[in-house]
């Protein structure tokens, strides 16, 4: 990952934004030597994430215990005009740029089939989406041999962490002006991911 100091995140926010996403991209490399991804959901916990992908994906095929991989957690983007820019208006030399926060993490992974595990995990995963709802589902609502099918037809995986790359790209090397146009910008013109652009900008000039 490329990153520029004045875009790296700091550890607290880190750990925030991976909970607030709870998505990553895992990328392996298949037998062929070619790249193989899948968007799984998961559950982090100090070094490690913990996720599952459908024993019919043949990504979990090509995973040998402390094979490298890479985790790819990104956030809402957004594209950033020059005419947001106040200083477009001074001088004319600025040009588009893209506004985004993401976080990489690279490690080994490891699969599990462990019934209890994964039982855990799945567990894990539900009460972490369901805990705030005011009539949360839980896996024990389900029947317990429809259960045990489900479970059969995952894979866990683990995702061991050795490396955290974090980045929010934020126009934090623009001027006030400069930020407060593009905030304005992508709240008018953006749409929904815009907006989320906008309100991560505007957290961070809170704690400037």
């Amino acid at each position: 990952m490329y990153l520029p100091h004045f875009n790296r995140m700091d550890a607290e926010d880190v750990a925030s934004f991976l909970d607030a996403v709870g998505t990553a991209e895992l990328v392996t490399v298949g037998p062929d030597g070619y790249p193989v991804a899948t968007l799984l959901p998961f559950v982090r916990e100090d070094d490690r994430l913990l996720m599952h992908l459908a024993r019919a994906n043949a990504h979990w095929q090509a995973i040998e215990p402390g094979t490298p991989a890479l985790a790819i957690v990104a956030g809402p983007q957004a594209y950033v005009s020059p005419a947001w820019y106040a200083t477009k208006h001074e001088h004319g030399r600025v040009v588009p740029t893209w506004n985004y926060s993401a976080v990489h993490l690279t490690g080994t992974v490891t699969t599990h089939h462990d019934e209890d595990w994964l039982r855990d995990l799945v567990g894990r995963l539900t009460h972490l989406h369901e805990h705030g709802r005011a009539d949360p589902w839980a896996v024990e609502d389900a029947p317990a041999d429809y259960v045990r099918k489900q479970l059969r037809a995952i894979v866990g995986i683990e995702l061991a962490v050795e490396r955290v790359e974090a980045k929010a790209k934020l126009s934090q090397n623009r001027s006030d002006a400069d930020r407060a146009g593009v905030v304005r910008g992508l709240e008018e013109e953006a749409g929904a991911a815009g907006i989320f652009v906008a309100g991560a900008m505007r957290r961070l000039e809170d704690r400037r």
